[in-house]
């Protein structure tokens, strides 16, 4: 056979490999940490995987973007379930590994054949650098995904839990026909006279939030209040027909009703409840203000100063002189006081106190107080400070949050808190605090569910509508608009006025003036107040 007819054997293709310098391949490394997939493309060695990765990151990041621009609100809901936080706990750890992977063959394929020793200790350390930064972050969010999800089912009811008030909604939209949810804010004391499981809600507070706009109006209801009534329908009335009473006048007042219901009536008498107590409190705030309670919220006062402490503070305006410790019955003058001053920003300790303190004043200034430390924990608790402080947060309202609002209505809940701190306007309504005070000693209930339907038009009234002719003012209802009304100055008589004289005057004038006020303008800063406010002599 001659040399001319020896077949040739048929050549390997030629390695497409690209020669990179050290310098190139320690960029297309980091560009390919930071885009998943460009640094293979760059290699030439596994261009198919590198651009299936690459797109299906890109991808990824374009469609969170489209989504976060178009819902985010739909995104923020599913960090309130917990299968998927459970699923995101698992999923994130893998995506890391894959991603560090991603890495490590990237630095393989690009770095030249020959490195000195420093040039191949310099890409090690570089490949471990990038691997922690996107180990680290991907950890971290698999942590807060795991407290997320425990804190949900931790805190918020399950498909197990029972109540006897709770309304039964359900489905994507549980608000869709409901035109206003109302939720109880309860501040419970259970440090009062150290008997254990003894808690008083020496706050009571009944949020009144429309789902369309955000609006919300806050009703406040003292712990003095007697004779709380219960629905004429409610198997509770037959045991109080005049309302919540107790063998002596402290014993009847509001915020022992919560403890003492349970003790006095049968534990099954509202049908299988987690917490009768609280259901009791929902009927009689609803009945009290004309609203029907659909959920509460209880924040132990223990807690409280941790979980300020945990969204970094609070800022209020503080138009006096604010007590801290000291007992007026006792004759113990306070161990310190807080300074009246504009937006001071106040830590956990001193937010409590606050919030409580009373040593020479009265219960209608701790609660106009405590309505503005609900303003100021909502303007507080915007999304970026949630996230930046979430795991102390997470920790705290575990210790100290107890409610029945249900898991699965708790996506709407998020949106409507949302929608409150964004769109809506936040007004409240003190109806025993201030001129026209009702009596808590005798309170005339029909009154207050009168001063509370006419406060949820006032909440969705155009702005205008809330300012009278000629006053140039700010939306607080009164004065000349410059300062806020100082509604903690009169103190309300504990008895219905007999007094004839002017009445029709007097009924007129009350039915003229609005009856609530916007929040921030009733916290604003009250500059002659503070001036004319006294500091306390303290305690050696």
């Amino acid at each position: 056979m001659s040399s001319e007819q020896v077949t040739e054997k048929p050549q390997r293709a030629p390695n497409r490999r690209k020669r990179f310098s050290f310098g190139q391949s320690t960029f297309w490394t980091v560009l390919g940490s930071l885009l998943p997939g460009s640094g293979l493309l760059a290699a030439g060695r596994r261009r198919r995987l590198g651009l299936i990765v690459l797109a299906i990151f890109c991808l990824a990041v374009l469609g969170l973007a489209i989504w976060a621009a178009v819902d985010m609100s739909s995104l923020i809901r599913l960090a309130v379930r917990p299968s998927f936080l459970i699923g995101l706990t698992i999923v994130l750890p893998i995506l890391a590994l894959i991603w560090v992977a991603v890495i490590v063959r990237t630095h393989l394929d690009l770095r030249p054949a020959a490195l000195t020793t420093l040039q191949r200790g310099f890409g090690a350390a570089l490949v471990g650098v990038l691997a922690f930064a996107v180990v680290a972050p991907m950890a971290v969010a698999s942590r807060y995904s795991y407290d997320q999800a425990s804190l949900v089912t931790q805190v918020f009811a399950g498909g197990e839990s029972k109540s006897g008030t709770r309304p039964d909604l359900g489905g994507d939209d549980p608000f869709q026909d409901k035109e206003r949810v109302n939720i109880a804010l309860l501040g419970a004391d259970d440090s009062a006279d150290g008997e254990e499981g003894n808690i008083r809600t020496d706050t009571m507070m009944v949020a009144s939030i429309n789902t369309r706009t955000g609006n919300t109006t806050i009703v406040t209801i003292p712990r003095q209040t007697m004779n709380l009534p219960f629905p004429a329908d409610s198997p509770l009335h037959e045991y109080y027909p005049n309302g919540f009473s107790g063998y002596t006048e402290a014993e009847g007042m509001a915020n022992n009703l919560y403890y003492a219901v349970p003790n006095e009536v049968p534990a099954d008498v509202l049908g299988e409840t987690d917490d009768l107590g609280a259901d009791a409190l929902k009927l009689a705030l609803g009945e009290a203000t004309g609203l029907k309670v659909d959920y509460y919220a209880m924040i132990n006062f223990t807690g409280y100063e941790e979980l300020v402490d945990a969204l970094g503070g609070i800022t209020v305006n503080i138009n006096y002189y604010v007590p801290i410790g000291g007992n007026t019955d006792l004759g113990i003058p306070p161990d310190d006081q807080l300074a009246p001053g504009p937006d001071q920003h106040l830590d956990g300790f001193e937010a409590l106190w606050f919030a409580r303190g009373r040593y020479g004043l009265d219960d209608y200034q701790r609660n106009e107080r405590q309505r503005c430390s609900v303003n100021a924990i909502i303007e507080q608790a915007n999304p970026v400070n949630l996230l930046q402080r979430y795991e102390a947060i997470a920790n705290a309202s575990k210790a100290m949050v107890e409610t029945d609002i249900p898991q699965d209505v708790l996506p709407a809940i998020v949106d409507l808190s949302l929608k409150v701190q964004s769109e809506g306007e936040v007004r409240s309504i003190a109806p025993f605090d201030g001129d026209n005070a009702l009596s808590t000693g005798s309170p005339d209930y029909d009154e207050l569910r009168s001063r509370v339907e006419k406060a949820l038009g006032e909440s969705e009234a155009p702005p205008e509508d809330d300012q009278p002719a000629g006053s140039g003012g700010d939306g607080s209802g009164g004065g000349d608009g410059s300062e806020p009304a100082e509604t903690s100055e009169p103190e309300p008589s504990e008895e219905p006025s007999t007094e004839p004289d002017d009445s029709g005057a007097e009924e007129t004038a009350a039915d003229d003036q609005p009856a609530s006020e916007n929040l921030t303008d009733s916290c604003a800063y009250n500059a002659e107040q503070a001036e004319a406010s006294t500091p306390y002599v303290l305690r050696n």
